[in-house]
C-alpha cells in the first residue's frame, strides 16, 4: 500500500530490548469530498509510522516533510490510562520517498528504500 502524507513531528529513534532500533514518526494525510448537499467536506487521518530498515533516515524526517510510503497498514486498539478505548492506525514502513517541505528539505533530496530496488520504470504514467 502506499499512502502520502505530511509529518505531524520530528522521527525519533528507539531502541528495542532486543537491541534493534526502529524509526517512529506520526504522518497525516488529507483527503476531500463533497457530500449530497454539494457542501466540501475534508477529512485528516493520522498514521503512526514504523521504519526498521536504516535509524539514519530518521535525520531528514522532520516535521512538515511531504513523504510517499510503501508499507502495509495494521489498526490497533487499546485502553487508555483514563479506562477510555482507543484505536489508531500502524504502518509498517518498508520504502521512503522525500518530497520536501520540512525543515532540512534542503539537504534532504533523496529517497531511501529497501535493498530490494525495484525498477520504477513500469511505472503505469
Amino acid at each position: 500500500m502506499n499512502i502520502t502524507g505530511r509529518l505531524t513531528r520530528d522521527a525519533e529513534v528507539r531502541t528495542t530490548s532486543q537491541e534493534k532500533q526502529v524509526v517512529n514518526f506520526s504522518i497525516a494525510t488529507n483527503d476531500s469530498y463533497r457530500n449530497k448537499q454539494g457542501e466540501r467536506i475534508e477529512q485528516t487521518t493520522y498514521f503512526d509510522c514504523s521504519y526498521w530498515i536504516s535509524p539514519n533516515v530518521a535525520k531528514i524526517l522532520t516535521k512538515g516533510t511531504l513523504v510517499e510510503l510503501t508499507g502495509r497498514v495494521s489498526a490497533r486498539a487499546w485502553t487508555g490510562n483514563d479506562g477510555e478505548a482507543h484505536a489508531g492506525l500502524n504502518f509498517h514502513t518498508s520504502n521512503i520517498k522525500l518530497h520536501g517541505g520540512g525543515k532540512k528539505s534542503e539537504t534532504a533530496q533523496t529517497t531511501t528504500g529497501t535493498s530490494n530496488n525495484k525498477a520504477e520504470d513500469d511505472l503505469p504514467f
